[in-house]
């Protein structure tokens, strides 16, 4: 894939001018191409819950705009963080369910953002017991909530 190996020498060039030593691996998957960024500095690029490997990825996809035509959004991640915040958020989501259909009450997440709420709605959606509402809202981040069906 043309984009994911420009994302890659952007990603390396941005990293590397920043004093990181980075090993980064090239990885496709269902939501497209991702740089999976393996380093022992790992903490720094991560940023506080992710915010710094957000800004990462947003100035790779926006230079990316640039020098590729139509290219496809590439997905940055460091040390697999990414996929253990998003396995603890599908964890989060289950337990509000069964808690949900316990007390017969609503439960609220945390705000998230949409690619999160997607995960969450996306997560529960085989479940007939429960359904999942995202409050209309202009917020970026807004509560799910997750409440028995009626």
């Amino acid at each position: 894939m043309e984009a994911l190996s420009e994302g890659h020498q952007i990603l390396e060039s941005m990293v590397t001018q920043l004093g990181f030593n980075v090993t980064i691996e090239e990885e496709e998957s269902e939501e497209g191409g991702c740089l999976q960024i393996l380093t022992e500095e790992s903490g720094l690029l991560i940023g506080k819950h992710g915010d710094r490997l957000d800004d990462l990825q947003y100035l790779v996809n926006r230079i990316l705009q640039k020098k590729v035509q139509d290219p496809p959004r590439i997905r940055i991640d460091c040390d697999h963080f990414r996929v253990r915040q998003e396995e603890k958020l599908i964890a989060t989501a289950r337990d509000l369910a069964d808690k949900a259909k316990e007390s017969g009450k609503s439960m609220k997440m945390r705000p998230l953002n949409a690619y999160h709420r997607r995960i969450v709605h996306n997560a529960l959606v085989d479940d007939d017991e429960i359904e999942t509402i995202s409050p209309r809202s202009d917020e970026r981040l807004k509560r799910i909530v997750i409440q028995p069906v009626s």
